[in-house]
Parts: structure tokens; sequence; C-alpha cells
């Protein structure tokens, strides 16, 4: 287990890189395990992972922060840029054994720090009912309820924040 004392560092990587494939398999089998009951196959993820690829969380138009500890990754976060002055947050996943430190938070307020040195005014994303630590985490950050801004079928949240 990986202690909270550990420091974190957020480094943004390549979405194509090694070590965000490998975290982006993670929270693709969590999200599918828990959407499913029960644990998903490595079929189920490599069709997701082909068909909601990544890519675009990388510059000009993204960002892809992974969180290391001891020189591990242990979460990861994206960013993809929308005009007019907006960002959407994607990816956000923290491995089970770094869980409860905060790590999480971390990487979304450097997405906030980075999004709002790039001109963003207004950061969005949307979750569902099933990720509940998620959700709190959202909510304590001050993202609120708004309006659908897509037509995701998995989808049962939109939330949104203005940055200061």
């Amino acid at each position: 287990m990986i202690s909270s004392r550990k420091p974190v560092a957020l480094v943004p990587v390549s979405p194509r890189s090694a070590e965000a494939r490998d975290l982006m398999r993670a929270y693709f089998d969590d999200i599918l395990s828990r959407a499913y009951g029960r644990p998903a196959t490595g079929s189920e993820i490599d069709t997701v992972l082909r068909n909601a690829p990544s890519a675009d969380l990388a510059p000009p138009h993204g960002l892809f922060l992974v969180a290391r500890q001891d020189d591990v990754a242990v979460a990861c976060a994206g960013l993809l840029l929308l005009p007019p002055a907006t960002a959407e947050i994607r990816r956000v996943y923290t491995a089970p054994t770094a869980r409860g430190q905060g790590i999480g938070a971390l990487l979304l307020r450097e997405l906030e720090t980075r999004a709002r040195d790039l001109g963003v005014t207004r950061m969005r994303l949307d979750t569902r009912d099933d990720l509940v630590e998620a959700r709190r985490m959202y909510s304590r950050l001050g993202y609120k309820d708004v309006p659908a801004f897509n037509d995701d079928p998995h989808v049962d949240h939109w939330l949104a924040k203005t940055l200061p």
C-alpha cells in the first residue's frame, strides 16, 4: 500500500505513452466493471479503448497529467480544450492503492491552474451515478450540476465550474 506521506509528482505525458495507456486501461476496467456488476473482460476493455481514444488530450488540444508516487504512476486526469474558453475534464482515475489521499483533487486543481493559464474560464465534466467517490470530490471542488452538454447514454450527471 502506498503511504499518504509520500510526495506526489504531477507530470504531463502523452496520452499515447505506456504509463498513460496502462492508467486508462485500469480506468476503463474500473468503470466497466462497476457498470456491468462483474469484472470487465480484456476484450471489453480493448473495445472501449478503441472506440474512445484519448489522443486529443495532448497539446495543442488538451493535456494529460499523471500523478506519480515513488516513480509509479498512480493516477491520471485529462483536459480537452473547447471553444470558447471552456475545457472538459476527462479520464480522472486513481488506482485503488492510492485512493483516499487527495491525489484526484490535486490533479483537478492542477488541471484548473493550467486551464486558467490557457485562458479557460469554464471547466466542465460528466459522470455517472455509480462513480460516487468522484461525484463527492467534484462537489467538494465546487463543481455544480448543469444541463446536459452531450447525449452520452452512459452519463447521469453533467457538472461545471467557473474559474476565478
